[in-house]
């Protein structure tokens, strides 16, 4: 009978350890998908603002051939207006044309954490990068 009291509540500790470990699962799974959907968020804006610059083409006629042309000043003014009506905050990083046919624009954001939590860090900065190419070629 007394080796029976001394190992009465020896489950406690093994439960409230098992407890502790499925809160700590359970709140780097909830960090881990909501860093991975301002991830792809972030890159949809990256997307968009690439479009949108890739759409602030000039049309240059040279006799019976016409071209699209763009430049670093009207892909960043497309890409600035589109960022700016974002939710989240994203910054623009960079926008501009490597070609004058395409359109690359950089967009960025600092991640926090859902959950203050020693198993998450907080504040990561997410980075997007995105080109598209005018319609016009």
């Amino acid at each position: 009978m007394t080796l029976l009291r001394d190992e009465r509540g020896s489950v406690l500790p093994l439960t409230i350890a098992y407890a502790v470990l499925a809160i700590a699962l359970i709140v780097v799974s909830a960090s881990a998908t909501s860093l991975h959907l301002a991830q792809k968020r972030l890159d949809a804006v990256a997307d968009a603002a690439a479009l949108a610059g890739a759409d602030g083409f000039t049309l240059v006629v040279d006799g019976e051939a016409a071209r699209a042309v763009l430049d670093d000043a009207s892909v960043r003014a497309q890409a600035e207006a589109v960022v700016a009506a974002m939710p989240g905050d994203p910054v623009l990083v960079s926008a501009g044309t490597p070609d004058g046919l395409s359109a690359r624009v950089t967009v960025s954001i600092t991640w926090r954490a859902p959950f203050v939590s020693a198993f998450v860090l907080s504040g990561v900065p997410l980075q997007a990068t995105a080109t598209s190419r005018t319609a016009l070629n």
